[in-house]
């Protein structure tokens, strides 16, 4: 009887222990799935933020871009309106111009003599516009004679509309020289917008500014 209740307390003690193992065992299985949780977790919310911050980089990179876009757009409509502004002024300066006959009747002898020299016919037509055909017809020879000594220019009866200077045409018509301020001005516009440019924004004033408001 003695040696049934040594057994039972050797498997009570046994017991014991192995509960005691298994609850250890247990809190550190439930400690380390705990623990294993917690860092996916972690992981988890670096992933999203990491993922959060990038998509928030992107949006804000559009969003710059979409600036710059708008303002860049702003900043080529200003430069034409300011080149146009110009443009529309020089026009003027050349009506006050052709108002002064002593600054503006040697300039259009020149502006004749200038456009002869690039034909090789003896005879040729010039043409204005109402108001300096006014002015040269009555002295006519003396005035073809001083802008060309090897041609002869002929007189067109008919006005042509410019603000100024002359068309220098063969006798057919078929080959013709713009020399009026409007065609000067077709035949430079690309020179006379860069020119203006650079007068009004010079060294890359405009692309400084924009790089400044980044």
């Amino acid at each position: 009887m003695e040696q049934v209740h040594e057994l039972e307390s050797a498997i009570m003690e046994r017991a014991n222990r192995l509960a005691v193992e298994y609850r250890e065992r247990a809190g550190r299985s439930r400690d380390n799935i705990l623990q294993e949780a917690h860092a996916r977790l972690h992981l988890r919310e670096e992933r999203e933020v990491l993922l959060a911050k990038s998509r928030a980089e992107r949006t804000f990179r559009r969003q710059v871009q979409a600036h710059e876009l708008k303002l860049q757009k702003e900043m080529d409509h200003l430069r034409w309106n300011l080149v146009m502004t110009v443009k529309n002024q020089l026009r003027e300066r050349i009506r006050l111009l052709v108002k002064d006959e002593k600054r503006y009747l040697p300039l259009l002898q020149s502006l004749m003599t200038s456009a002869a020299s690039d034909f090789h016919r003896p005879r040729l037509v010039a043409s204005f516009n109402a108001r300096d055909l006014g002015l040269v017809q009555p002295k006519w020879a003396e005035f073809a004679g001083a802008a060309s000594k090897d041609k002869e220019i002929i007189l067109n009866p008919t006005p042509i509309d410019c603000i100024g200077g002359v068309i220098i045409s063969s006798e057919d018509g078929r080959v013709r020289f713009d020399n009026t301020f409007e065609g000067r001005e077709e035949r430079l516009t690309d020179r006379l917008n860069q020119l203006i440019l650079e007068r009004l924004f010079p060294a890359g004033t405009l692309q400084d500014n924009l790089g400044g408001m980044r």
